[in-house]
């Protein structure tokens, strides 16, 4: 996989690049890596790549001549590569986007900065526009490298060990469980008892019930997007009728219809 990114703090990303697991994909041969300044592709002594925006308004808007000159470059040295711009109007980033661009053969990720980028380069260079969140950023660098991590993540040999990979949160459209280490008491609170045994077809179901708990307590819209499977469907209908059981002790009427149910 090869990623090169486009900034205008080239120092930024390399400082990323230089830490955990980015760094040991590099040193293994997963992925090669490249900043281009778009500043070095800007003309005049001052090296100016931002101007204000036509039809008035407030803030600056990225000049096109200097993104074009980085994006050429890029292309050079990436002619495969998916070009990328990191934008709130983007597609929302997330984990079965990430395996999507796992399968390229490389990635232009554009940082755009200001109010945005002139919108001829969009028209003429980007091919996928992809944003984070609804959220606004000073600009597209943290956006970059939360793609670059994800999307090496998955790449094959990098985090070493496959499984990991496989069970992480939103793999199967589920949280991931709850993790516990040393020691087995911590200011009164304790590991549960169950991770505790050793018997790992217990410990399968416990992670799996607690998984799903999870996202239905956290992210319930998961449930919509990787349906229960049978054994989930069982966990449910339980849980469901334990909470009519304590309903009906507290003196209430109980649920109509269980989750999801007409």
């Amino acid at each position: 996989m090869q990623f090169v990114v486009l900034t205008l703090f080239p120092e930024l990303i390399q400082a990323f690049w230089d830490n955990g697991i980015l760094r040991r994909a590099i040193a293994g041969g997963a992925i090669t890596t490249e900043a281009i300044a778009i500043r070095d592709h800007a003309a005049g002594r001052h090296r100016v790549t931002d101007d204000r925006p036509y039809g008035g308004g407030c803030g600056m808007v990225m000049k096109p001549e200097p993104l074009a000159g980085a994006l050429r470059a890029a292309r050079v040295k990436a002619p495969e590569a998916l070009t990328v711009l990191l934008s709130p109007q983007g597609a929302p980033f997330d984990q079965d986007m990430a395996g999507r661009l796992a399968q390229q053969a490389g990635l232009i990720l554009v940082c755009g900065r200001y109010e945005g980028i002139d919108e001829r380069i969009s028209e003429q260079f980007i091919e996928l526009e992809l944003s984070i969140g609804d959220v606004v950023l000073t600009g597209g660098e943290v956006a970059a490298m939360a793609v670059m991590d994800a999307v090496t993540r998955l790449l094959p040999g990098v985090l070493g060990n496959e499984v990991s990979a496989e069970q992480d949160s939103f793999r199967h459209q589920r949280l991931d469980h709850a993790h516990y280490t040393r020691p087995p008491v911590f200011e009164g609170r304790e590991v549960p008892e169950v991770l505790l045994s050793g018997h790992h077809d217990r410990i399968a179901r416990w992670r799996q019930a607690d998984a799903l708990w999870r996202t239905l307590v956290k992210r319930p819209d998961l449930l919509y997007k990787g349906p229960p499977s049978d054994e989930e469907t069982a966990l449910l209908g339980a849980w469901y009728r334990e909470i009519q059981r304590i309903i009906r002790a507290r003196g209430g009427g109980g649920l109509d219809t269980p989750p999801g149910g007409g």
